[in-house]
């Protein structure tokens, strides 16, 4: 567009750029200049040298850098240059683009040694990874995170909404202002695909879960930006008063003294998973503004700065949770969101549920469509959410579980209530899903650890508890199910058109063997036909500290063998029958484990399972705990339930 003179546009964004130097001639290389090619719309891995012409790489070239003098901190600043290099903006209802003139430069030098004449926040960033990531650029203090003429408007209209007699206005304008921080800072970017290719808005946010500052940022223009937040924002307030009960309460969750024990329906948390995300350190840009601070002492968290490893973050999350199932109705639910790859965190939300009192019913995912920074740079990021349904069993099943406490009795009682709160595997499309957690083993657990953290002897081993399943429940598909249950389930099989089958996941022994069962059920197979379909499941199976296993070893140890040679899974008599043998073989392997000495680099993780179980039969607490000692941290810490053992034999011996 033709400037015309006294005609006035407004400003819509402001792209900047990165300035490297020329390995080279030492000359400046703008990089929205020389690494964009606009006509593919695509950021180019190598460019020239504008000045030389060689052939240059982000990633080789070292930054160029400017002094200027910080008003605010009253000291010298050197910061990594960026320049401005478009302006996009609008004259009536047309959009237009320029780059920066001779004027606009000016402008923009003008208010740089310009002092601000309200207050704006100058504290110093915490200390942390993510906090302190802009450290090495020159952006040390929160006032760094805006541009001068942002941080002048910003500054503005916090002193015009604070001053406000009208509170109610004062608060939504402070939380407009709030709301669009991340958006008008240095971290908001331009989407170049979008920007060159259309399909979407131009400028974002920037990369979520961090604190990252783009290479391309966009100045967005700060009155535009509330101007059109404030009326959407004032709608929904307005809103408000229309819904019953509305109460916004900001304490930890480890003690929350607002509420009264077994007072809340159902609970729902998304809380910090391990070392994914650092909330503090990310929430310090807001709080800077409003004057109040996270106090991380309690944050459950893994965080080196705040020397925070996983046993303090299961402390905090157990107690946590402790505060949930205290507050939460007996009979009621809570929904736990949770996102993380690593089993040892994933292993102690499972503890820390347990260890507080609830049960574990269901664990299924969910997707969600925007990913964070991590998902989004890291191939192999969790995409998935896992949503957990946990209940706090009633009061009814507890009275009558300390009647009956560590025997049989108590143990059917567990299974008949569990088994009722479990879902029913759902008919969706046609489609009948199978419920993982109505698996033998899994209901095994379930109770195992219902005893456990209740503090009561396991009356019944393995063997014992499949048997008794097999009597007592109605069985479908390898699931157990009450009878009126099972004859839901019928109803619901007849009318699929698919149902989908439990999926196995060869990992250790224990599931290798249940892979051979899976494969004897389906027909009998010589050792030979079984050979290459068990070395193409485990071949990657076994963890380096883990003993590796051989199918010779798991067929004659669990199955039988036809006059024909070949393998068969045997019948439930006879399986409780192998189950109690290779028990006891078992528990003599975990017996030499007691009588060796130094650390234990290559064992049978079944074992150890197999030795904590019945030591902790026999209380013999301070064997699970020397075991423990010696085995490698991860060990423990990437397995629920010999964790879970440990965690208790170390409560029971330190009592």
């Amino acid at each position: 567009m033709r400037e015309t003179p006294g005609i006035k546009g407004k400003i819509n964004y402001t792209v900047w750029s990165d300035v490297f130097i020329c390995s080279e001639c030492g000359g400046e290389i703008v990089f929205w200049e020389a690494a964009v090619d606009q006509e593919q719309g695509a950021v180019r891995d190598e460019f020239p040298c504008p000045a030389c012409g060689a052939l240059q790489s982000k990633r080789t070239l070292d930054r160029a850098w400017e002094s200027v003098f910080d008003a605010a901190l009253k000291q010298p600043l050197r910061r990594a240059k960026q320049v401005p290099v478009l302006i996009n903006y609008s004259v009536g209802k047309k959009r237009y683009e320029k780059q920066p003139d001779a004027n606009d430069l000016a402008l923009i030098r003008r208010i740089e040694e310009s002092e601000i004449p309200y207050w704006f926040p100058t504290d110093r960033m915490p200390p942390g990874d993510e906090s302190r990531r802009n450290d090495d650029i020159g952006m040390t203090h929160a006032h760094h995170f805006y541009t001068r003429r942002n941080l002048w408007v910003l500054a503005t209209l916090w002193r015009y909404f604070s001053d406000l007699r009208d509170q109610r206005l004062a608060m939504i304008g402070l939380f407009a202002l709030t709301a669009a921080l991340r958006y008008l800072s240095r971290m908001s970017k331009l989407g170049t695909t979008y920007y060159f290719r259309g399909g979407g808005g131009a400028i974002n946010a920037g990369l979520l879960g961090t604190l990252y500052v783009p290479s391309f940022p966009a100045e967005n223009n700060v009155i535009k930006t509330i101007t059109t937040r404030l009326p959407k924002l004032a709608r929904v307030l307005h809103q408000l008063p229309s819904f019953r009960t509305v109460l916004l309460s900001t304490q930890s969750s480890n003690l929350l003294l607002n509420w009264s024990s077994n007072s809340v329906d159902y609970v729902f948390i998304d809380p910090p998973f391990g070392q994914n995300l650092m909330y503090s350190e990310l929430n310090f840009l807001w709080e800077a503004w409003l004057g109040v601070c996270t106090n991380n002492r309690s944050e459950a968290i893994v965080n080196k700065v705040q020397r925070k490893a996983l046993p303090e973050y299961q402390d905090l999350m157990e107690a946590c949770f402790r505060e949930f199932y205290r507050v939460l109705k007996p009979g009621r639910w809570m929904t736990v969101e949770f996102h993380n790859s690593q089993t040892a965190v994933w292993n102690s939300i499972q503890e820390g549920l347990s260890r507080a009192g609830f049960v574990i019913a269901d664990v299924s995912t969910l997707d969600k469509q925007q990913g964070t920074f991590k998902q989004v740079t890291s191939t192999g990021a969790v995409k998935q959410d896992l949503i957990i349904s946990a209940y706090k069993p009633n009061d009814n099943l507890e009275t009558r579980f300390r009647r009956v406490a560590g025997t049989g009795q108590g143990v059917w009682d567990f299974v008949d209530y569990h088994l009722g709160r479990l879902p029913l595997p759902a008919l969706t499309d046609g489609r009948l899903e199978a419920v993982a957690e109505r698996q033998n083993y899994l209901l095994f657990d379930r109770m195992v650890a219902f005893h456990v953290q209740r503090g009561v002897p396991v009356p019944l081993d393995a063997a014992e508890f499949y048997a008794g399943l097999h009597e007592r429940y109605s069985v479908r598909d390898k699931m157990y199910f009450l009878p009126q249950q099972a004859a839901e389930y019928d109803r619901r099989f007849l009318e699929a058109q698919e149902v989908t089958q439990l999926p196995l996941i060869v990992t250790d022994r224990s599931s290798a063997r249940q892979w051979v069962h899976l494969r004897l059920e389906e027909s009998p197979r010589t050792e030979g036909e079984l050979q290459p379909l068990f070395m193409r499941e485990a071949q990657r199976a076994w963890g380096k500290n883990e003993e590796p296993v051989e199918l010779r070893d798991i067929l004659h140890e669990d199955f039988i063998q036809d006059t024909a040679g070949r393998w068969c899974a045997p019948d439930p008599n006879q399986e409780q029958h192998l189950a109690q043998l290779r028990e006891r073989r078992l528990q003599r392997v975990f017996e030499g484990y007691l009588k060796e000495k130094g650390r234990l680099r290559v064992f049978r993780k079944e074992a150890l399972l197999a030795g904590f179980r019945h030591t902790w039969r026999e209380q013999r607490y301070a064997d699970i705990l020397a075991v423990a000692a010696r085995l490698p941290a991860r060990v423990l810490q990437e397995d629920a339930q010999l964790l879970m053992y440990y965690d208790n034999a170390r409560i029971k011996a330190e009592g």
